[in-house]
Order: C-alpha cells, then structure tokens, then sequence
C-alpha cells in the first residue's frame, strides 16, 4: 500500500487505467463490509458501510468532541479505532471529555494520537494491524496537508478504511474548504447544536441526544 509520498503517483497509475463496467446483476450481487450496530445507533445510521468519510460539524462548545468520543466507543466494539486529537492534543480537558464519554479504561481497541503529520498517520495505517476507522479532531489542523485533491487520494488509498472528520462551523457552513469537501464526499453527515446532532446522508437519520435533559433546555423544550 502506498504512503502518503506516494498519493499523487499512486493516483495517477490508478485513473489512468481502464476501470470495469458492471452489469446490473454484477450490481446486485456485490458484497458490501457494514458497521455492526446496535440500539438507537443502528436506529439513525442503520447499517452503513465501513468505509469512506463522514463528518461532524457544528459551533464551538455545543458537544462535537463528546459526540465523537461516544460515537468511537460505539464503533470500537468491533472495530479498531484511531481518535487524532490534533486541535486539543490529549491533555486534562479532552482526558476528561473521554470520562464524560464513559470511555472504559480497559478498552484496547480505542487508541489516542495527538497531532501527527499526514505522512506519518499514513505510515501508521500502512501496518498490518492499523485501525479500521480514523477519527480526525479536525479539519482546520489538516486543511493544508489535505488539499490539492489530497483528500481523494487519501480515501482512495486507503479505501477500505473510514475517516470521520469533525470540523467547526462558520455562517452556518463547515469551516474550511476541507470540510466543504468532506460533506460533499460524506456517507454520514452529523450536525451538533446544543448537545442535540442531527443525523443524515445515506443512512436513516434522525436526531440523537448526547445529553437528553441539557439539549432539551438549550432547545426551549422543557416544561
């Protein structure tokens, strides 16, 4: 597999050749690798590929991180997941988001890096045993290691893996072209407003509470 030294030559070998078009019973009997979920979280995303990108946005302080925490704890029961705390690093502050999450000190299959070069996080995913899924805490840190069509390489290298990008809002719009882009792109599309997330794109949908009681007070719908 290529790093990320690699991406440009790698892609261009890659669209260049010829790609195979598939009749519509070849459609019908493709094989799909899904998410293994369960209770309200098969209720909103369903059953949905293991691959691709999705993406977490919303204003600052209104719950993303703690989202995401939650969400990675869900997904490393049968998944190995890599949580890039590249904004925040892995100080007091996110050791204590990852507390409020309920994460489980004795999980294995949830793994922390601070900051890491985009070269080096692709040397890590280059491993036999590399995470499934790669959670970056966010946009704005990568924005320029991941632009000039970057992105698309990273996800076509590394196509059988899932990226979840979160990234801040701006005039009610993702920050940062990245992110933009990343919606585009996205499978699963979760918006986090007042601890209340919003999910859509190629799933289910739905709403989602991260901590029912304050949403519904920071929504006006309490008695």
């Amino acid at each position: 597999m290529a790093d990320c030294a690699e991406l440009n030559h790698y892609s261009f070998l890659t669209l260049s050749s010829m790609a195979r078009s598939l009749s519509i019973g070849n459609l019908y009997t493709k094989k799909f690798k899904t998410l293994q979920l369960d209770g309200v979280w098969t209720d909103v995303l369903g059953k949905p590929e293991s691959n691709g990108a999705w993406l977490i946005w919303g204003a600052e302080k209104n719950g993303k991180t703690w989202f995401a925490l939650m969400l990675a704890n869900c997904l490393s029961e049968n998944s190995k997941v890599l949580y890039v705390s590249a904004e925040e690093g892995t100080g007091k502050a996110f050791v204590e988001s990852c507390q409020r999450a309920g994460l489980d000190s004795v999980n294995r299959s949830l793994q922390f890096l601070e900051y890491t070069p985009l070269d080096e996080l692709c040397t890590r995913l280059n491993k036999r045993k590399s995470a499934d899924i790669i959670i970056i805490d966010n946009c704005t840190v990568y924005k320029d290691e991941l632009q000039y069509g970057k992105l698309r390489e990273l996800l076509h290298t590394y196509k059988d893996k899932l990226f979840i990008f979160i990234a801040h809002e701006e005039r009610k719009e993702p920050y940062t072209s990245l992110a933009k882009l990343v919606r585009k792109l996205a499978k699963v599309i979760v918006y986090v407003e007042g601890l209340a997330c919003r999910v859509s794109g190629r799933v289910p949908g739905g709403m989602l509470m991260i901590d029912e009681f304050k949403a519904k007070l920071y929504h006006g719908e309490t008695n």
